[in-house]
């Protein structure tokens, strides 16, 4: 069947047009509720902080929907339909019912039917005043059609016999009947009605955001750099773009995902953020989860229930191909979750964007993902601010403590993650205990630093990975790449793949010039492995890095034959 209706721009062409997005569109008979319950509604919505397009403003009236009403139906989220008793006594309330039906159809769009003054049974079935009033619509066309000896209703195409518009209106009525609705029967429950409405709205279109930070340093301009390579040649291409957010663990990926996603999500058709992936995964024998999560934030409904791994894959793709949409995969460790939750580019209307961050770049390799965006460490300025407002609850430090800040700042090495831990640690605390925290960080880290970047240790797939970070931490940063593989290789390491292997997963790092680095915290942290094993005697160590231990380890000839 051709189109009911002229040919428009579709969605995805004028999304960033924000004359033709809104977020509900209201369809409703002028003549029984603008005045008064519509009004009410409409100013209850807005009040709500939610875009509403209501057509009494100046668009032309008629039996022809204008191509740019036609686009504001297309272009909205959820369309609420006031069905009074006159409802189905126009013919242009009936065509925007049609076209809106046909989004719900195509394109997944929400549709709220709201019952005012007619029980759902006569709207289903055509009875009563509102069946009535339908019926002494159709006699009209009926008449108009045998006087013309032809039917063109302006509505784009020649629609054949009046039986066509009436088994089409017929239809349209029933299945918007038989959708969860409110029912408004009388005027003592407006309000509370209202009321509902506007909450039952706002709850499906996702209005709250995310929380970021109290002190969001360094924020803005990293994510107006991912904005960047997110509309990368937007102007000329309209492709699913993957973007994989790398960097090691503390730098702030998932901070920076939440804030692109409250910045962008609402110019989408939906968005999902699926956070701490990695622990969900691990923890949870339903991983389905997820992947029902997933559908649940872009169709707000849960009527798709998942079977198993390889069933959500074909649902997500199926349910997802004709949607334009933002999703943040948060802490991605593995391809069977990758796999399970983003197959394809395929999977994805035209213009949709998912973001993913990830410890290991190794599973962004293989054009899994059209850019890789690397996670910097805060420059000093941003370190000093970000720390200040934990440890003194102000944008710079407290003028007594000016140089043990910097200090402190130092021994953090731009982590976020560290100058939040370790700011609100030494908040309100006197000097002389800063002096002491610092000394005890020298040898023992922070327990709250430390369970976060051990993770990635955790993560490594063998011993001999964990042996070479190991040894590299202890022994080998500032080396020549080649030199340590060829002493690690002595002991049967495997290390060209080992040290390849930890690159990826941001444990280790490589200059121009071949030398072997690791961040400061993370060089801490893997001794503190070795340490805790043996605190209170260095000889049960299986290695050996403070020069103090080595010669009191020695001056007592307290050597072991063996370690663990």
């Amino acid at each position: 069947m051709s189109s009911f209706f002229p040919d428009v721009p579709k969605l995805h062409n004028f999304f960033h047009d924000p004359t033709m997005f809104h977020e509900v569109f209201l369809s409703f008979r002028g003549q029984d509720t603008r005045s008064s319950f519509t009004s009410h509604l409409y100013a209850s919505l807005r009040n709500a902080g939610i875009d509403v397009f209501k057509d009494d403003h100046g668009l032309p009236r008629g039996d022809n929907i204008s191509s740019s009403l036609i686009q504001a139906i297309e272009g909205s989220q959820i369309s609420v339909i006031v069905l009074s008793v006159n409802y189905a006594g126009s013919q242009w309330c009936l065509k925007e019912l049609v076209k809106i039906m046909e989004c719900h159809r195509t394109t997944g769009q929400i549709v709220l039917p709201v019952f005012y003054g007619v029980d759902p049974s006569e709207v289903r079935h055509q009875t009563g005043e509102f069946g009535k009033v339908f019926r002494n619509l159709l006699d009209k066309i009926s008449n108009e059609e045998n006087e013309d000896n032809f039917v063109n209703l302006n509505l784009g195409i020649d629609c054949g016999y009046s039986l066509f518009k009436y088994q089409l209106f017929q239809n349209q009525l029933r299945q918007v009947a038989s959708l969860a609705g409110f029912v408004v029967l009388n005027y003592r429950n407006e309000s509370e009605a209202i009321k509902d409405i506007v909450e039952n709205v706002t709850r499906l279109l996702d209005k709250t955001d995310l929380f970021i930070a109290n002190n969001p340093v360094g924020v803005e301009s990293r994510v107006q750099d991912m904005i960047q390579v997110l509309e990368k040649d937007s102007q000329q291409s309209n492709d699913v773009l993957l973007l994989g957010v790398w960097g090691m663990g503390g730098v702030g990926k998932t901070t920076i995902a939440k804030a692109i996603y409250n910045k962008i999500g609402r110019n989408f058709d939906g968005r999902s953020f699926v956070a701490n992936i990695r622990e969900v995964w691990e923890e949870n024998a339903s991983q389905v989860n997820l992947q029902e999560k997933l559908l649940f934030d872009i169709f707000k409904e849960m009527t798709t229930k998942i079977q198993s791994i390889e069933n959500g894959k074909i649902i997500l793709k199926d349910k997802l191909c004709h949607r334009r949409v933002l999703i943040v995969l948060d802490d991605v460790n593995t391809l069977d979750q990758l796999n399970a939750l983003c197959g394809s580019h395929k999977w994805f209307g035209l213009g949709s964007r998912i973001i993913i961050t990830t410890r290991d770049r190794h599973i962004l390799r293989c054009n899994r993902v059209n850019e890789v965006y690397e996670m910097k460490n805060m420059d000093e300025s941003e370190s000093v601010e970000l720390f200040s407002w934990h440890a003194f609850k102000q944008a710079s430090p407290a003028k007594d403590f000016a140089e043990i800040s910097r200090n402190v700042v130092e021994y953090s090495g731009g982590l976020p993650l560290a100058l939040e831990v370790l700011g609100s640690y030494l908040f309100d605390r006197g000097l002389i205990e800063w002096h002491s925290v610092l000394e005890k960080l020298k040898i023992i880290p922070n327990d709250q630093v430390q369970k976060k970047l051990k993770i990635s240790y955790d993560g490594l797939n063998d011993y001999t990975e964990k042996e070479i970070f190991l040894d590299i931490a202890c022994f080998f940063i500032g080396m020549d790449r080649n030199d340590v593989i060829l002493v690690l290789n002595g002991s049967r390491l495997f290390a060209e793949i080992g040290i390849s292997i930890l690159v990826e997963r941001s444990l280790v790092t490589v200059d121009d010039k071949n030398k072997l680095g690791m961040h400061d915290l993370l060089r801490d942290m893997g001794r503190e492995i070795i340490r805790e094993k043996s605190p209170e005697e260095p000889e049960a160590r299986c290695r050996l890095w403070f020069h103090d231990d080595v010669l009191d380890v020695l001056s007592n000839q307290s050597v072991r034959t063996s370690y663990t």
